[in-house]
């Protein structure tokens, strides 16, 4: 599989938020973030900066989801990442 044009395809990753003072953030304080992580899997045709096997952090509002052989993947556009780690 592989994208087409400035569209990446990532799987999320789930991550444990702790605050400064020690305090596990719940998932839904979680999801009140602006951004998410995730794991590129695959970047496409066109993509130049980002790379297969990069954490990124992206703006949860971007992109779609889809199944891949049961599996759950988000499709988001490269204008969509905040930060390469």
């Amino acid at each position: 599989m592989k994208p087409i044009g400035k569209y990446i395809l990532i799987k999320n990753i789930e991550e444990e938020i702790e605050t400064s003072s020690g305090l596990l953030l719940s998932a839904d304080d979680a999801n009140q973030m602006r951004y998410k992580k995730a794991n590129v899997i695959k970047e496409g045709s066109d993509v130049t900066v980002i790379k297969e096997g990069d954490v990124i952090y992206y703006d949860k509002n971007a992109g779609f989801k889809m199944m891949i052989k049961s599996d759950t993947y988000t499709v988001i556009s490269e204008r969509d990442v905040v930060v390469v780690i």
